[in-house]
């Protein structure tokens, strides 16, 4: 039990909470959970490796930026997140630009996307690491050329992996969706991740 206004006292019931990401889309599904947190860049190079599947690239890299701002900042629960998509074996990055957008969802069209979506929730002291990867399926309807540009200039979802934002327009290229989380097809596994920042001492309804 602590007093109202000790500052000290309540530092040790509410650990830091730090996103390890630049990602708008991560930092609005975390303020969700009305916790407060900060945001901090990790750094981290996202390149490919030879043999690496999907989901394993995918928690290289959460676990990895999760680390690196851990290590700068010790005590703090940090969470590392990072979304890996395929579609027939071939890794479907951000696209970049409007062209690129358009060959992207034109190769998408009438075919099955697979997203991996990583989450790593890490503490250096006392040690704590949680990870888990959540899979989702998205099937796209037959696609236009028609349908695909007006899309694309309606939305310009260039940061997106896929080329699209379900939680937008980008919900009516789909047939289907199939999930166990919807939260992780837009960045950021939310059932999953309230568990493990409870186990890190967070307090959520």
């Amino acid at each position: 039990m602590f007093l109202e206004g000790d500052s000290d006292a309540l530092s040790l019931r509410v650990p830091q909470l730090l996103l390890a990401s630049t990602s708008p889309y991560r930092r609005e599904l975390l303020a969700r959970f009305q916790l407060p947190f900060e945001v901090e860049a990790p750094g981290v190079a996202e390149e490919h490796r030879t043999g690496e599947s999907p989901a394993e690239r995918a928690l290289r890299l959460a676990r990895a930026k999760a680390r690196a701002v851990a290590g700068r900042r010790p005590g703090a629960v940090v969470i590392g997140s990072d979304q890996v998509a395929a579609c027939g074996g071939e890794v479907l990055d951000k696209p970049g630009d409007a062209a690129r957008t358009r060959l992207q969802l034109a190769r998408l069209s009438g075919h099955e996307a697979v997203f991996h979506t990583a989450c790593v929730v890490l503490r250096t002291g006392p040690a704590l690491e949680l990870a888990h990867v959540d899979t989702t399926t998205v099937v796209f309807r037959e696609l236009s050329a028609a349908e695909i540009g007006r899309y694309v200039e309606a939305e310009r979802p260039f940061d997106c992996a896929g080329g699209f934002k379900a939680e937008a327009l980008g919900i009516t290229l789909f047939e289907r969706i199939d999930c166990r989380d919807p939260t992780a097809l837009i960045g950021l596994p939310l059932i999953w991740l309230a568990g493990a920042l409870r186990s890190a001492g967070c307090v959520l309804p």
